[in-house]
């Protein structure tokens, strides 16, 4: 089974192509990260979540996210991910 991975913020849609190219099944929803509930929601069900700088990757977000082994951050900084949280996890 191929990993999926959500892109949860604007990303170019070359970057998407390169994850489809390499075999892995995206989700692109660019405007997801700006809705907390929805990502709280939906996050469980992938492998890998790509950001920017809208989507705040909180201690919540991340225990729901039960098959999360991987967040990439497009751009500079992580200050919109809770990095103890995610370590906490294996993340």
């Amino acid at each position: 089974m191929a990993p999926k991975v959500l892109v949860s913020d604007q990303l170019s849609e070359t970057a998407v192509q390169i994850f489809r190219d390499n075999g892995i099944e995206v989700d692109f929803k660019p405007n997801l990260g700006k809705d907390k509930d929805e990502l709280l929601r939906v996050i469980g069900q992938y492998d890998g979540l790509a950001i920017r700088s809208a989507t705040k990757v909180t201690e919540k977000i991340i225990a729901a996210a039960t098959n999360l082994k991987v967040i990439g951050r497009a751009g500079i900084g992580v200050d919109n991910v809770d990095i103890p949280a995610a370590s906490r996890k294996g993340i």
